[in-house]
Parts: C-alpha cells; structure tokens; sequence
C-alpha cells in the first residue's frame, strides 16, 4: 500500500524549497495530493530564508503593504491561498503546514473546530515547551502576556483542509513595523498597538519548536511521496505572476 493510503498515519515532512513561490505552492499542492488521493495527514515544516511579503487569499496589496518601501528594498509581495491577514515573512520565522481530514467524523470539521483542536494543541505543547502560560488570543492566534508569537489561517477542501501559521523565533520585528502598515482588521486584543509592540519572539532553537511539534502529532514516519509536478506547475502558474500575487 502506498504511504498515502494508509489514513491513520501522521506523516512528518520537513522541507524547504528555494523560492518563496516554491513554498507556497508546495502547501497548495500537498493540499491537493490529499484531496486527490485520500493521502494520510501532513505535518510540513519550513523556514524561508530571504525576506518577502505573503498577503491573504483576500488582502488588497495596496493597503495591506507598504510598497514604496517593499519596492525600494526588493521585498516580493505574494498572495497565499488561504484567508487571513498580511505577514512578513523571513529569516527567524518556523511555518508550519498541517494537511488534516475534515469530514464530519474530524475533529476539524468545521472551521471553528479545526481552530480549537489545533491551537489547543499547539498551546499545550508550546507550554510545556517553554514553562510559559501559552494564551490562545483573537481567533487564531498564539501569545504570552498579550504578545503575539504565532498567527494562523486555513482552507477548506472536500475531504481535507490546509493549515497554516508562523511562529516568530529570531525574527527582525522592526522590519515588520516598515514594510506593513497597521493591518485594516485587528484582533480586539491588539489594543491599537504597534507591530513592535505587539509581537514578540520565542528565542528557542528552531530544532526544540521543530521537535515539539512532530511529536505533537505523532509525526514519527516521514512524508516520502512529494508532489514534485503538482509544485512546478503551480508555482509556474499561480504563485510566480502578477495575475494572482497582485489580484486585489
């Protein structure tokens, strides 16, 4: 039986691609996979290595980024396919991919569910992690003291869903407060608060948060079958021109 066959497995995949394009095709892709042939579930983890912009499926790029200065400084600006608000991305950030089933028999099941079920279980594991009162803030974000260390968002397929989020580990946040204005819709717990004021970095070895999580879920076997083809034509297609990133 092939690897995906085989639902009752949680199959780990770390890896990371050479473009910003490339990593967010391979999140749609293994989406995909999954959907189409009723693959067992995906943990991906992946950190980028240069800096760049990813807006929500429906973010307007012109008031969610500052341009002038993403142009000045060669920060690329691409849309993702799941909703959300704007982030920075860059070097000191650990994403995450989760590919989860969803029918009615899940414990995501539902948009609100898969919420609760995966950020109860990333707070329990960050708290152990870090000996910190990990708070589950807004709809889908992570913070300690009100400080916000991890954002999220998702998409809804037939059998299964896609999501994702960001954890800040030795992120350049002053960055953040130039390339992004303040977002157009905020958490009730931001408080009006500055970027620098409202995010904080973990400060942990990306390995010890990289290990907290496969071992959150079971991830003990690896992801063997990649959708190699499925990532080039979308990242030719999709991620790579103006039509999509800059669509709204």
């Amino acid at each position: 039986m092939p690897e995906g066959r085989n639902p009752n497995r949680m199959l780990g995949c770390d890896l990371t691609l050479p473009s910003p394009q490339e990593n967010l095709a391979c999140d749609e892709a293994l989406m995909a996979m999954c959907e189409d042939h009723g693959a067992a579930e995906v943990l991906r983890l992946w950190e980028p290595n240069q800096y760049f912009v990813v807006v929500g499926y429906g973010n307007h790029v012109h008031s969610e980024v500052n341009l002038p200065f993403c142009q000045q400084h060669t920060i690329p600006v691409y849309r993702r396919c799941t909703g959300g608000g704007t982030v920075l991305q860059g070097p000191g950030v650990l994403n995450y991919t989760l590919i989860l089933r969803s029918d009615s028999a899940s414990q995501a099941h539902s948009i609100t569910a898969a919420n609760n079920f995966i950020l109860k279980r990333h707070q329990a594991a960050l708290a152990a992690l870090l000996q910190a009162p990990v708070e589950i803030r807004g709809h889908t974000d992570l913070a300690i003291g009100g400080l916000k260390f991890c954002g999220n968002s998702q998409r809804r397929g037939k059998r299964f869903l896609l999501f994702h989020g960001s954890f800040l580990l030795h992120f350049d946040i002053e960055l953040v407060e130039r390339a992004l204005p303040m977002p157009s819709r905020v958490p009730d717990y931001r408080l009006g608060r500055s970027h620098a004021d409202f995010l904080m970095n973990l400060k942990i070895p990306v390995s010890l948060l990289k290990g907290a999580l496969l071992k959150a879920w079971d991830a003990k076997e690896t992801l063997a079958e990649i959708p190699w083809d499925r990532i080039a034509e979308l990242t030719r297609g999709k991620y790579m021109r103006d039509e999509w990133n800059y669509k709204f």
